[in-house]
């Protein structure tokens, strides 16, 4: 591995584990990042708003001065610092009129409160369903390898569909969908794309927050503001007229007006057996306008040019984008700053970024890919990966950091989900080098997996991870890590408190990078592949470009 030679290199003091005692990544230098990015003055940092083009600026103006070179779209024979992303946007205008009627009475659901309806990203400019029937259908789930359909047969078309969030395994651990580790089943995205297979007005996810793994706060403030996707040819073979999530106490009210038991049905959901319940009496109604018009956002790019095998990338992704301005809170703060989630990640990237362009010249390159849309679907990532600036399988691997810790140092540090592949085992023995331990994604059930910008490139078949920060810490272990997380999930995930503060530890973030840095160091220097193990449901989409990689 060569030597980083960084005369600027900041010290930073990691007790828990004495190998960093010299760091090149600095917790003061990121700090400066944060406090910048998740300002007021940057609204947020939403997609398609004067705020992106701030954020942009900042982070080409901040990779310049590291002395980066561009590596975006090619333009006139010269590369942009920038990738453009068509989206589609949708956005509701006006009020979301919502009502069941059930037994006799009509009910009115409030958006935001009770129900939480997303724009329709199908294309329609006005929603309109009046007196559709409402179905428990279960998990949702249609999955022929597994012998499982949810639906049995019913034709869905004009109804509106209740169905539970998370897989079937989720509340005994184990059965057909990989016990408690979640399944792309179990991801309400996939629910979605499931009700416009079937036809359905629409689905309703129903709300609890274990399963789902955040509470109602998140749910409201993510879904109720505007939605984008990629730019499709026909949108409705994508996306229902309606897709949204309703609180657990409306679905169970709404089962017993029809005279069923939500629990006993959800047991009953757990089963292959299960069979879809049309909920007798009860109709559903909305209407709403929708504001969809296509924008044009931006990915950042920068590079380290390789000096002996440039066209073989490693390549660091981040998102820069969060909520931007929305509803208010209790205080009634309106700014989603996303100080944590994604300030902090792309701040300690912009450090890895510097590190690399400060020391010795790479064998690779090594590219930083800071994308837009993650909080509306991994949107920025997953158009790179369906449009790579550079050939995919002479991508040797993805490094993905979203939400570093604020708690300070850990003696371990995890991964979302299991990527089963040589680089997992590649990042658990660089962290061991430098006295930490690898603990396994904790929480497995909350899909994580799914849910970086890392799993676009996953399904294309190359090795990527997203790295995540540990919860064994320094000071206070695991007790203390564990309630740091359940705190921040429960107040200030996806919500305006997600703000940065004098309170923050920001050494471990530094440690962080440290280790995600030293790792980009010996993939850059290295003349092997990562590979997927064997077993591995993405091993063949990789095994397929091997050729190029001889």
């Amino acid at each position: 591995m060569k030597t980083l030679l960084l005369a600027a290199a900041a010290t930073v003091a990691l007790a828990s584990t004495p190998a960093l005692a010299q760091s090149v990544i600095s917790g003061a230098e990121i700090g400066k990042h944060i406090e910048v990015l998740a300002s007021d003055a940057f609204e947020g940092r939403a997609p398609a708003t004067p705020a992106e083009e701030k954020t942009v600026n900042y982070l080409i103006e901040q990779f310049k001065a590291a002395g980066l070179k561009p590596a975006g779209d090619l333009k006139d024979g010269q590369r942009a610092w920038t990738q453009d992303v068509p989206l589609a946007r949708f956005e509701i205008e006006g009020p979301v009129a919502t009502t069941v009627k059930a037994g006799g009475e009509t009910l009115t659901l409030d958006q935001g409160e009770e129900i939480a309806i997303r724009a329709a990203a199908n294309g329609q400019k006005r929603v309109e369903i009046q007196d559709a029937p409402v179905v428990f259908g279960g998990y949702g789930v249609v999955a022929p390898e597994r012998d499982w359909n949810d639906f049995k047969g019913m034709d869905l078309k004009g109804k509106v569909v209740l169905v539970l969030v998370n897989d079937p395994d989720y509340e005994t651990g184990e059965g057909d969908f990989g016990g408690k580790a979640m399944t792309y089943y179990g991801r309400w995205t996939y629910k979605y794309e499931e009700a416009a297979r079937q036809g359905a007005a629409g689905f309703l996810v129903i709300h609890e927050t274990a399963p789902a793994s955040y509470g109602w706060a998140t749910v409201k403030n993510s879904n109720t503001n505007e939605i984008f996707d990629i730019v499709r040819a026909d949108p409705t073979k994508a996306h229902a007229p309606l897709e949204g999530w309703v609180q657990r106490e409306v679905a169970v009210d709404l089962l017993k007006r029809a005279g069923l038991d939500f629990e006993a049905l959800k047991k009953e959901a757990q089963t292959r057996a299960f069979q879809p319940k049309v909920l007798e009496g009860v109709t559903f109604s909305t209407a709403f306008d929708v504001d969809a018009r296509q924008v044009v956002s931006k990915n950042v790019v920068a590079e380290v040019t390789g000096d002996e095998r440039p066209d073989e990338r490693i390549l660091y992704t981040s998102h820069w984008d969060h909520l931007g301005v929305g509803l208010p809170d209790a205080q009634g703060d309106t700014i989603y700053n996303g100080a944590l989630d994604n300030a902090a990640g792309v701040a300690t990237v912009l450090e890895i970024a510097e590190a690399f362009a400060k020391g010795e010249t790479p064998a690779r390159s090594v590219d930083f890919l800071i994308v837009t849309a993650e909080e509306k679907g991994l949107l920025g990532s997953e158009y790179y990966a369906a449009n790579p600036l550079y050939p995919l399988e002479k991508t040797v691997a993805v490094l993905n950091l979203d939400a570093p810790s604020s708690a300070g140092p850990a003696k371990n540090f995890s991964a979302a989900g299991d990527a089963a592949s040589d680089l997992q085992d590649m990042l658990i023995a660089q962290g061991a080098e430098l006295g930490r331990t690898f603990a396994p994604d904790p929480r497995p059930e909350a899909g994580g997996f799914f849910r970086s910008d890392h799993f676009p490139f996953v399904k294309m078949g190359v090795p990527s991870i997203s790295y995540r920060s540990g919860d064994e810490l320094a000071q206070g272990g695991v007790a203390a890590g564990q309630a740091w997380s359940k705190a921040y999930t429960a107040d200030r995930y996806h919500q305006p408190a997600d703000e940065y503060g004098p309170d923050w530890n920001l050494d471990g973030m530094a440690q962080d990078g440290q280790l995600l840095y030293a790792l980009g160091q010996e993939l850059a220097n290295a003349e092997t592949w990562p590979e997927w193990k064997a077993g591995s449901e993405f091993k063949a989409a990789r095994d397929a470009s091997a050729a190029a990689r001889k």
